[in-house]
């Protein structure tokens, strides 16, 4: 049997990164059986749809490198993918049932069903989403209905009695009792199907195998698995997955911070880190492996190892995991990456385009420092900027020394540094020298210098980044720190 699974978002909204954890599930469980991963998209509430959700799901999908073998973009033999093209194959079908005896048509208006709800609340009793009013309509009434042109909703015939068991492979056997669930809408009066409807059709058609979703579907699965014994179809095998929640153990929300995976991609994280940290989120190789390469995914992925408990999403760890990532990067591929970020982020007095070969000497100085592409600009901006620093002209002065013991520093040092060959041997040899013969412990020589050079007292190693920053560019900043303290 060839594994056939699918991803199938509805564009009512950008993609949350609990929808692309099933997405990215699905594309390691085919991969790891050599199967088939489809893209379906769920666009038939056409009310909700959102411009450019589309576009930013298949956007999130090809950043994470999460490739498709049938939907968008890509032919396939089972398509349209857009269920919003198949629009009739659904109509079909809902009428079969209605031949079929296993759904009928409902002619309640929304008022009705909203005073039902109401009714029922006042009397306190466990509110249902519809009393199956016209369930047991007579051919003389649907007539009466249709001739005062009433619209309807076609709704399946659940069992009134029995119940219905399914085996889902991450939580084993689970049973729903019939009376407990309602005669759900199959297709809305606008002639759209709803979610069970297009699903279950779609599933059948494009012979899906395995049916990977959250676990927010597991109480509609015994419906579904009614609908394919009414349809006469083998049902796939399911696969619930767990919520993810917050630090605070609620569902993940925005109030926990970024939760789209296109605001990850804006604050500087890596594909790589994101799609290894996403994986790590319902799913686990053992108790102490973290790191896991594409190809360790897909070797290792099964849904035995999938947890039925619910996984916490820590911001910590994936910015902890992302910093992990850069310091492998060699300095080509990170130069690739941060140069777009960089001139993104640096102030509009900075030239542009920014030189490839100058910032091939400062990644090496910020890569073990920062754990986003984005902190890279507050981490390397004083090598772009222009002489006029800003910082304060205290921040020279270190402590235990005053203006004149700085001043004296910053002259006796501007006059060593001008006569050297510039590299960072001899920067560090003869700071150091003087360092000696002015009888100073190295902080109190190498602070003011390190302000002066960067505008601030922490920076990337000092003789380093004066190396990269150049002669001519210190000096003229040792003199402008001078000028200051002067």
């Amino acid at each position: 049997m060839t594994v056939r699974v699918r991803f199938a978002p509805s564009p009512t909204g950008y993609p949350h990164v609990g929808n692309i954890r099933t997405a990215l599930f699905n594309w390691l469980f085919a991969r790891h059986h050599g199967g088939v991963f489809i893209v379906r998209i769920e666009d038939t509430d056409q009310n909700r749809k959102v411009e450019g959700a589309l576009e930013s799901i298949l956007a999130s999908l090809k950043w994470l490198g999460l490739d498709w073998d049938e939907g968008p973009e890509v032919d396939g033999q089972y398509g349209p993918y857009f269920q919003s093209q198949r629009l009739e194959l659904y109509q079909k079908y809902a009428q079969a049932l209605l031949d079929s005896g296993h759904a009928y048509k409902c002619y309640c208006s929304s008022e009705r069903l909203e005073q039902m709800r109401r009714e029922m609340a006042e009397r306190k009793e466990s509110v249902r989403a519809y009393d199956r009013h016209c369930r047991d309509l007579t051919d003389q009434q649907r007539t009466q209905y249709e001739s005062k042109g009433m619209n309807s909703v076609v709704r399946f015939k659940i069992p009134l009695v029995g119940q219905t068991t399914f085996h889902d492979l991450i939580r084993g056997d689970i049973t729903f009792d019939n009376g407990e669930l309602d005669d759900l809408v199959l297709l809305k009066s606008d002639g759209y199907p709803t979610y069970h409807l297009a699903n279950i059709v779609d599933d059948h058609l494009m012979e899906i195998t395995h049916v990977m979703r959250a676990d927010e579907w597991l109480s509609s699965t015994p419906r579904h698995v009614l609908l394919y014994e009414a349809f006469g179809w083998q049902p796939p095998l399911f696969a619930h997955l767990p919520m993810i929640l917050g630090p605070d153990k609620s569902k993940l929300s925005k109030r926990h911070g970024a939760t789209a995976v296109t605001e990850f991609q804006q604050q500087g994280y890596l594909p790589e880190a994101m799609l290894n940290f996403m994986a790590l989120l319902g799913w686990s190789l053992d108790d102490k492996t973290e790191l896991f390469s594409r190809d360790d995914l897909v070797q290792y992925f099964s849904i035995e190892r999938v947890n039925s408990t619910a996984a916490v999403f820590d911001h910590q760890k994936l910015h902890w995991m992302n910093g992990v990532y850069i310091r492998q990067m060699s300095t080509e591929d990170l130069l690739g990456q941060i140069k777009p970020v960089l001139e993104q982020d640096l102030p509009a007095s900075v030239t542009r385009p920014i030189s490839e070969n100058y910032l091939r000497q400062i990644i090496p100085l910020i890569q073990e420092r920062i754990n986003t592409l984005k902190e890279a600009a507050s981490y390397a901006d004083f090598f772009f900027l222009p002489d006029e620093l800003d910082y304060e002209p205290s921040l020279l002065v270190p402590k235990k020394m005053d203006v004149e013991a700085t001043l004296e520093v910053l002259k006796a040092s501007r006059e060593k540094l001008s006569g050297l060959d510039w590299n960072y041997e001899s920067i560090e040899g003869s700071l150091r020298m003087l360092a000696e013969e002015m009888g100073l412990k190295a902080g109190q020589m190498f602070s003011p210098l390190r302000v002066a050079c960067t505008g601030r007292t922490a920076s990337p190693g000092l003789f380093e980044t004066m190396a990269v920053l150049g002669k001519e560019k210190c000096l003229r900043r040792i003199d402008t720190a001078i000028d200051r303290l002067a």
